[in-house]
């Protein structure tokens, strides 16, 4: 008798399983039209069914002694799970993995879908298993399973993974070609990179369901880092406007008025912090982006003023040079 399963339970993640068992234990259906199961390899000894060493036996061998122990009349069970893993829209998943668990946590065997979405998975026998699907483009699914003595027919549905989407507009509401958009999950880790198109527009496919940081930035803007959560089937829509970033440019010029390189340019707000500080180029230019509005004071400097002592000889010349910098440099 075959106990209809409970109903399937998600699960946000598939984990790594301790190395199974069964393939010392039992074997894998030898049926061509079923998908290729991949299990544990065997210990380099006689196992407790008679069986030789997998070690120096050929494939012809290891299949044939596959099929002797689940052939239901040698006493071994081996009553099969199989079925067809399909997408939300009932289009078979090809190459989805399937794991079968045991009670005690121990993967058991694994299969790979065909490219019509079939399946199928050994049992060692009679009992409780867990059966998972996984697939990089869909939700990965959980399934508790009841087998009896009579293979278990069992169809999977996986949803899609999730979908993040949006415009980045600046404040006046126009978009903004050309931003860099980033998306990193709760480790810090960079789920996905893209720039928005000539409408602002930006679009990231095949985002497993969870909590992301998203991370804009563009020229003339100030960047914007925003919470977003993704479910896990259909688009999630998040639009981002973005505050015009204040810039400030020049160039520092002597007297004679040719520009002063190497000059120390240091930008504080009305309350006295330190907002920035840069050195000058050749050209003498500096630049500070991505400011607030506000009243700000600039400061340019040279060189500190360099002091050392030094004692003559009373004749003859001494050399003593010197050298101009920052101290903090």
């Amino acid at each position: 008798v075959v106990t209809p399963p409970p109903p399937v339970a998600r699960t946000g993640a598939v984990g790594a399983v301790g190395a199974g068992r069964h393939a010392r234990e039992n074997g894998h259906l030898d049926d061509p039209r079923l998908a290729t199961v991949a299990a544990a390899p065997a210990a380099p000894t006689a196992s407790g069914n008679g069986l030789a060493p997998d070690a120096g036996r050929t494939a012809t061998d290891l299949a044939a002694a596959q099929a002797h122990l689940f052939d239901p009349q040698n006493g071994h069970g081996g009553v099969p799970v199989r079925g067809v893993v399909r997408s939300g829209d009932g289009e078979p998943v090809p190459s989805a993995a399937l794991t079968l668990i045991g009670v005690d946590g121990h993967q058991l065997a694994r299969a790979i879908t065909q490219e019509d979405g079939r399946y199928a998975l050994p049992t060692p026998g009679p009992g409780s298993y867990v059966l998972i699907a996984a697939t990089g483009e869909h939700e990965p699914q959980a399934a508790t399973l009841v087998v009896g003595d009579r293979p278990v027919d069992f169809d999977l549905l996986l949803a899609g993974s999730g979908g993040l989407g949006g415009t980045v507009r600046s404040g006046d509401g126009s978009p903004i070609v050309n931003a860099m958009v980033v998306v990193t999950d709760v480790r810090g880790d960079v789920i996905g990179t893209g720039r928005t198109d000539t409408g602002g527009n930006y679009a990231f496919k095949d985002i497993v369901s969870g909590a992301y940081t998203l991370a804009v930035s563009a020229a003339a803007h100030r960047p914007v880092a925003m919470p977003v959560d993704v479910a896990g089937n259909g688009q999630t829509r998040l639009d981002v406007e973005m505050p015009p970033g204040a810039r400030i440019r020049g160039t520092v010029r002597a007297e004679s008025g040719e520009p002063v390189g190497d000059a120390r340019v240091t930008l504080v707000d009305a309350a006295g912090n330190v907002i920035a500080m840069v050195i000058t180029g050749p050209d003498g230019e500096y630049a500070f982006t991505d400011l607030t509005g506000g009243q700000y004071t600039v400061i340019a400097s040279g060189y500190p003023p360099v002091a050392t002592g030094l004692s003559l000889s009373g004749g003859g010349l001494d050399e003593h040079d010197l050298k101009l910098g920052y101290p903090d440099e």
